[in-house]
């Protein structure tokens, strides 16, 4: 059986599909249940992975655990240890590109390095997937494109290679389900480094209209971001990331392509999927 921490987040969905796609048993961790609306055939586990203890009886035949450190939060360590005592074999952690690639604010790194530093001592073996943003973040300005059409931002010629979620989740699946990824690392984007206002294009495109990007302050969006009620962490970890992309491009990898024997789906692609949540 195969452990899923941050079930219902956006990779933890995706991973879940591809896994019962292959025939594994998966038990996915949700702190709520009854609005988990994950796939059929899924063990769903009603516990907080941030305290291990509460799903103590659900480690019982796990093999291997798919970590989102973000869901576990610092009890990484303790959650592993739990496993490993109870039979598991391995763990993949879905880490972070800038563990390798640094940008922004040192504190957001650590978060990330600290779960592989666990993962590393826990006597498991260990994959580590360092991913690029997600392509699923530009849904953050879908509430402004169906209003106006207009994305108001800080950094427009902020560039990074955003991966599909999809991609992050089959690789996750190939670590978890078959062996020679043990100890390694790999840092996962997708195939082109796009600016923000490549990435609004893309949309229109999608959409079949016309869409642009308007450059505002940082310290403005910032601000804006704490109005809607947003906690200080999201600008500043947002705004510390594009600060640094401005400067130099986030890294571009063929590690999906080398992992999986195809070409890591484009943001274009993405975009196509997910046109129906821009449109009014």
């Amino acid at each position: 059986m195969i452990l899923v921490t941050g079930a219902t987040g956006t990779v933890g969905r995706e991973a879940i599909g591809v896994l019962r796609g292959s025939g594994a048993e998966v038990a996915a961790v949700t702190r709520d249940p009854s609005t988990a609306a994950l796939p059929d055939g899924v063990h769903v586990v009603g516990a907080d992975p941030s305290k291990p203890q509460t799903l103590s009886s659900a480690l019982d035949g796990v093999e291997a655990v798919l970590l989102s450190p973000r869901a576990v939060s610092g009890a990484t360590a303790e959650l592993l240890s739990m496993a490993a005592d109870r039979g598991a074999k391995r763990v993949v952690v879905l880490s972070a590109a800038t563990v390798e690639h640094p940008v922004g604010q040192r504190r957001f790194v650590e978060q990330f390095e600290l779960a592989e530093e666990a993962a590393k001592a826990s006597g498991l073996a260990w994959t580590f997937l360092r991913s690029a943003d997600f392509a699923a973040n530009a849904l953050a300005w879908a509430p402004q494109i169906r209003a106006t059409g207009v994305v108001r931002g800080a950094y427009g010629d902020a560039a990074t290679s955003p991966i599909h979620q999809r991609d992050i989740a089959t690789v996750a699946a190939e670590a978890l389900l078959n062996a020679g990824h043990e100890g390694r690392s790999y840092v996962l984007t997708g195939p082109q480094s796009l600016n923000q206002y490549d990435k609004v294009r893309l949309i229109g495109q999608a959409l079949g209209r016309e869409l642009s990007f308007a450059e505002m302050p940082p310290e403005q969006v910032r601000q804006g971001m704490l109005a809607q009620g947003l906690p200080e962490e999201i600008p500043d970890r947002l705004l510390g990331s594009l600060a640094d992309y401005a400067l130099k491009p986030g890294p571009t990898t063929d590690s999906v392509q080398r992992l999986l024997g195809r070409p890591a789906l484009s943001f274009a692609e993405w975009a196509s999927e997910n046109a129906a949540a821009f449109r009014n």
